[in-house]
């Protein structure tokens, strides 16, 4: 396991309360295929393995091989971690039914959320859900918190919505969690 993949790891538990919350509000269901957008070291797939009924098929792409390195340890069998560039998902169009994106968006400049959005976009059936989760908080002063970090750390608060719908998404839900990093988890269908 590479140092960045150890130390993501370590931080999951951080994640564990808006990662369910994103498992719950994708639906998943034996029927569907899920893509996990930057995948990292499988941690909402491994919240998603720990439910009873799995999708038909998963995959989770990342750019970072040490952490796919991690996610294919442990993860089911049938589930397919994939090296790739999620700026340009390798995927036909329509090809998902679910796409998820965790921890991700808050991370990318403008120009290359527009990217990912609109790729998530293309491979997601007519119909289909994205759930993408945030950091952000209903509370200022955590935002002003976060907005206090380096812009290098990445942990910058984001309200997708705004952005979700331009990509042609309809936002259907948000929750906010409290415990462990402040999380915007929100369900948007195609």
């Amino acid at each position: 396991m590479g140092l960045p993949a150890r130390a993501y790891d370590r931080q999951l538990p951080l994640e564990r309360q808006a990662l369910a919350a994103a498992v719950q509000l994708s639906d998943a269901g034996p029927g569907d295929r899920l893509l996990d957008v930057a995948t990292g070291t499988g941690g909402l797939l491994r919240e998603l393995a720990r439910g009873e009924h799995w999708p038909a098929e998963v995959v989770g792409i990342d750019r970072r091989a040490s952490a796919l390195a991690v996610a294919q340890a442990r993860l089911p069998a049938p589930w397919q971690p994939m090296l790739g560039d999620v700026r340009r998902l390798p995927f036909a169009a329509e090809s998902f039914d679910i796409v998820t994106a965790c921890y991700l968006l808050h991370l990318l400049d403008p120009v290359d959320r527009r990217k990912v959005l609109a790729g998530i976009a293309r491979v997601l059936r007519p119909g289909g859900r994205v759930v993408t989760v945030t950091l952000h908080s209903r509370n200022a002063a955590s935002r002003a918190a976060l907005g206090l970090l380096p812009r290098s750390s990445g942990l910058r608060p984001l309200d997708p919505v705004d952005e979700l719908a331009a990509a042609g998404f309809v936002p259907l839900r948000a929750r906010f969690m409290t415990a462990g990093w402040p999380s915007l988890c929100v369900l948007a269908s195609s």
